[in-house]
């Protein structure tokens, strides 16, 4: 059986700890708060490196959806997880060839990989069929205009491994109308929250 040496009042306890200064207690406190702040930037950084990025609307071509102003979060993760979805409002890579000075644009998807895109009657349409479209507002006329107008009788037709993508503010948007497809793997991810301004907040 193990011993213990008596303390030196004979109570057989062990004699209180000297009390700690508060000094090094202090020190330890801040190195702690420290790492904690440390980890927390590195754990931002992290996420917006690999998973969720704020982005800020510059111009007028998703109005009324997104207007000048809007900040919005984008899931980078998305597309890694599954395919571009017709409707889905991204954010990719300046095209080559596009003369804007803006290096990430944000448009919406209409078209997607094998299937042909027609413009007619201020229509768009999807392998022949009208294209149902409620995200614009009632009225809204689609013009056949830019490099690839794509008359009935020359329909574009989407490449494997790329999407057609327009702004909802269809009288004022630069997009595949003027730039043709783009590569999937020119999308940085899908816009899925406003967080600005406060009266707009809420999911896209």
């Amino acid at each position: 059986m193990t011993s213990v040496a008596p303390a030196p009042d004979g109570s057989g306890s062990n004699p209180p700890e000297p009390p700690e200064d508060s000094s090094s207690s202090w020190v330890r406190g801040a190195v702690e708060w420290i790492v904690v702040i440390i980890g927390a930037v590195a754990v931002a950084l992290v996420i917006q490196l690999t998973s969720i990025q704020a982005f800020y609307i510059p111009s007028k071509s998703m109005d009324p959806t997104l207007e000048v102003g809007d900040r919005l979060l984008v899931n980078k993760w998305s597309y890694r997880l599954h395919d571009v979805n017709r409707g889905d409002i991204v954010v990719f890579e300046r095209p080559e060839g596009e003369t804007s000075d803006i290096k990430d644009l944000v448009k919406r998807v209409i078209g997607l990989p094998g299937e042909t895109v027609t413009i007619s009657d201020n229509h768009v349409l999807i392998n022949g069929q009208v294209l149902d479209e409620p995200y614009l507002p009632e009225g809204t006329q689609t013009a056949a205009v830019g490099t690839y107008p794509c008359p009935p009788s020359n329909p574009c037709q989407i490449p494997e491994g790329h999407v057609w993508v327009m702004g909802d503010n269809r009288p004022d948007s630069k997009d595949s109308r003027y730039f043709n497809s783009i590569p999937e793997s020119k999308i940085v991810g899908r816009a899925f929250f406003r967080v600005w301004p406060l009266g707009r907040i809420g999911p896209l």
